[in-house]
């Protein structure tokens, strides 16, 4: 497999790989202009209902699994599954990080309140498997939980739902939207609103980015700010032109065509109803004040009211987190001694992917490190395995990390 320098780039500053092909199609500034639409609680319900029959009818099962975070886009999914198809067996899975947040307890009374049974997905090191998951999905990511999940769900259905697209469509990344819209001033340009955009994802990259890369790779700033500054030199809202890149990044080339293949290498058939053709085409054209209330920094608004309307409401976690392991402690409990063990002689370095020197500065730390360099140093062990598997061939995909 060859080296893209450039896609290696992207990766581990945004945490997406644009250069790849989209399974949903880009869009413009104008496909995100606001239109007044009547009945849009009973829109949304009916439209998630009829995607979810059809699918239900397609592939004529009698039992699936969901992915059951306990927030509002999963439970709402659980909620429209069981209204469309009342007598359909259901089985939600919800993931238990070791030393993390636990959302099980919460996932667990909303499946209970909606009929479904509930299974726990325990995952003492999450690191563990993830040379089998880089093998599966062929580019170098390492938060993979989703790997973990689709490998349960096929022991209980080949039908996996989720509720994924949530976030990106309905206005679910508040602590983003808060920030940019209090730091955007009315004078700024496109390259300003890009720079402050990725100020508001700075877990993704590192304050001496560009000292991380080798010769090999012609890191620039400016390469970065040209993807990015398009979604902002239009005369869209802020929070729209927010939208617009939240849709035209991750939500396009990262856990889309990454979960699609762990789906395919797993023989499931997924179903995500709210990236349906109809619900986001509903979606991108919804008001904002629907999406996101800048004075309670509260996000989802139409969804939360779906919700409140059928009492589910009070059930919901109150702050975003959608399976989401503790990277300080997984660190500090495994990540570390990984990171050292395979980064002291790492491929990439000698490949002149990667600097030596900032690996050396950073790895020195050792647990005295900002989560910003934790995250950094996870995606270079997964750029590493991805070296080993594929370019060099050294490496076997069943190999565990322990």
């Amino acid at each position: 497999m060859r080296v893209n320098p450039a896609s290696i780039s992207s990766i581990l500053t945004l945490r997406y790989n644009p250069i790849k092909k989209s399974q949903i199609l880009p869009r413009v500034w104008q496909d995100f202009r606001e239109k007044h639409s009547a009945n849009q609680i009973g829109y949304v319900e009916e439209t998630l209902q009829n995607t979810i029959k059809k699918h239900i009818r397609k592939t004529r099962a009698k039992k699936v699994s969901i992915a059951l975070s306990g927030g509002i886009d999963s439970t709402l999914v659980l909620l429209m599954l069981k209204k469309a198809v009342p007598d359909i067996s259901v089985e939600a899975i919800s993931v238990k990080f070791s030393d993390s947040f636990d959302e099980s307890t919460t996932a667990r009374k909303i499946a209970e309140r909606l009929g479904a049974e509930h299974n726990t997905l325990y995952l003492e090191n999450y690191l563990e498997e993830l040379p089998k998951a880089i093998s599966i999905i062929k580019e170098p990511f390492w938060d993979l939980h989703w790997y973990y999940l689709a490998k349960k769900s096929k022991t209980i259905s080949n039908v996996l739902l989720s509720g994924d697209g949530g976030d990106e469509l309905f206005g679910g990344y508040t602590f983003r939207y808060e920030k940019f819209l209090s730091s955007v001033e009315p004078n700024f340009t496109s390259l300003d609103k890009a720079k402050l955009y990725l100020m508001c994802h700075e877990r993704d990259w590192v304050p001496d980015q560009e000292k991380l890369f080798g010769h090999k790779i012609k890191f620039s700033w400016d390469n970065i700010y040209d993807r990015i500054k398009e979604y902002f030199d239009n005369p869209l809202s802020s929070l729209s032109q927010v939208f617009l890149a939240d849709f035209n990044g991750k939500l396009l080339y990262n856990w889309i065509p990454l979960y699609s293949k762990i789906h395919k290498y797993f023989g499931i058939d997924s179903l995500s109803p709210i990236l349906s053709k109809e619900m986001i085409y509903f979606a991108i054209h919804l008001e904002n004040k629907l999406k996101y209330d800048n004075k309670s920094n509260l996000g989802k608004i139409l969804l939360r009211k779906i919700l409140s309307k059928y009492g589910i409401s009070s059930l919901i976690l109150d702050e975003k987190r959608g399976f989401s392991v503790n990277t300080l402690k997984l660190w500090k409990s495994h990540g570390f001694h990984l990171c050292d063990y395979y980064l002291s002689k790492a491929r990439i370095i000698e490949e002149g992917l990667i600097n030596q020197e900032w690996t050396k500065k950073y790895i020195s730390k050792r647990y005295d490190l900002d989560i910003r360099y934790v995250n950094k140093f996870f995606g270079l062990l997964a750029l590493e395995i991805w070296f080993r598997l594929f370019v060099t061939k050294e490496m076997n995909p069943n190999a565990k990390l322990s």
